[in-house]
């Protein structure tokens, strides 16, 4: 299963933070009901809302960092940073687009159903990653087979 990353993982727990606390979706609701449907789309746009503003913040500092260090070292340094910055907003521009797409499948209706086989994906999993699309078990499946064909 793909990890995520400490800054993912914290920016979604800042979304969470974000939500009212008047709802929880628990196994004991009916699944994907309107309460349920509803705390996602809220925790998918608050968690777009916090990486987008993450961004801004980096295209600040890289505006106003310094284009060239005289010292060799210290360029090489703040190339790396800034390399390493941008990996980062790619990787949370990839985000974003599978955020877009779980709202989309909010809006169609096949929101907390596994692609591959229209099981339940389970509250407790899309809590933990509001963008699952499949099961733990499909997923599980799904890698075993990237990795085989990638090893071929």
């Amino acid at each position: 299963m793909a990890t995520a990353t400490h800054d993912d993982i914290d920016v979604l727990a800042k979304a969470k933070r974000a939500l009212p606390h008047d709802y929880t979706p628990s196994d004991q609701d009916e699944y994907m009901s309107d309460a349920q449907l509803n705390y996602f789309r809220v925790l998918l746009l608050e968690w777009k809302k916090s990486i987008v503003a993450a961004s801004e913040g980096t295209l600040q500092s890289l505006q106003d960092g310094p284009i060239r260090d005289p010292d060799p070292n210290d360029r090489a340094s703040s190339e790396t940073d800034w390399g390493i910055e941008l990996r980062t907003r790619d990787r949370q521009r990839k985000l974003i687009a599978k955020i877009d797409s779980a709202m989309r499948r909010i809006d169609e209706g096949e929101y907390g159903w596994c692609e591959k086989t229209g099981e339940p994906i389970g509250i407790n999993r899309l809590i933990a990653r509001p963008i699952a699309t499949m099961t733990v078990e499909a997923q599980a499946a799904h890698e075993r087979r990237e990795k085989i064909s990638r090893d071929n």
